[in-house]
């Protein structure tokens, strides 16, 4: 068998088998990149709430804890409770899938509820991109990142002629290794 079959074989082989991790890879990669503009892990709820305080709350009680969660359609939820500084008042909630809590000011009743829930599909690839995962999970992701490689090198040799690496191709590679190292030098 000739290299060059040989090479489109290999190329063409490894992109159908790693087709759904570049695609996991990428979407994760997106999401990422943009952790200022939005969580790609997580939902995050908050929604301000004015209760009812018992005459004494400076002696709160877990009775009134659960009435304060009746109030605000919380009542099935109560996890626990605590107060983080002196005159705040602090639920867990039972979330599924995530967690929350509602925060109330003791001088004011007024709070917020905040509950946190995991971003369906983004999540998961999240969690696998930044290999949260096992040790197997690990090889599997290395054998990825060389077999990148592999088609990187590979896809350079695909083409022959002028469209190949020996005319376009090596001004559009050229291009492609330059832009990084620019913005290299100009961010880091």
């Amino acid at each position: 068998m000739k290299l060059r079959k040989l090479n489109i074989i290999l190329h063409r082989d490894l992109g159908y088998f790693f087709t759904g991790m570049i695609i996991i890879y990428s979407l994760s990669g997106i999401a990422l990149n943009h952790l200022n503009e939005w969580n790609p892990d997580l939902i995050i709820t908050k929604q301000e709430v004015k209760v009812k305080l018992p005459e004494n709350s400076a002696s709160i009680n877990k009775q009134d804890v659960e009435k304060i969660l009746a109030d605000i359609g919380e009542k099935d939820n109560y996890k626990k409770y605590y107060f983080p500084k002196k005159n705040t008042l602090k639920i867990f909630l039972k979330v599924s899938h995530g967690s929350g809590s509602v925060n109330i000011d003791l001088k004011t009743g007024n709070g917020y509820i905040e509950k946190l829930a995991r971003r369906p599909i983004f999540n998961e690839m999240n969690f696998l991109h930044r290999n949260n995962a096992r040790k197997l999970w690990t090889w599997y992701s290395d054998i990825f990142a060389l077999s990148l490689i592999i088609l990187a090198i590979s896809g350079l040799f695909i083409l022959k002629g002028k469209k190949g690496i020996k005319g376009r191709g090596a001004w559009l590679t050229i291009a492609g290794i330059l832009i990084p190292l620019i913005m290299l030098l100009l961010y880091y």
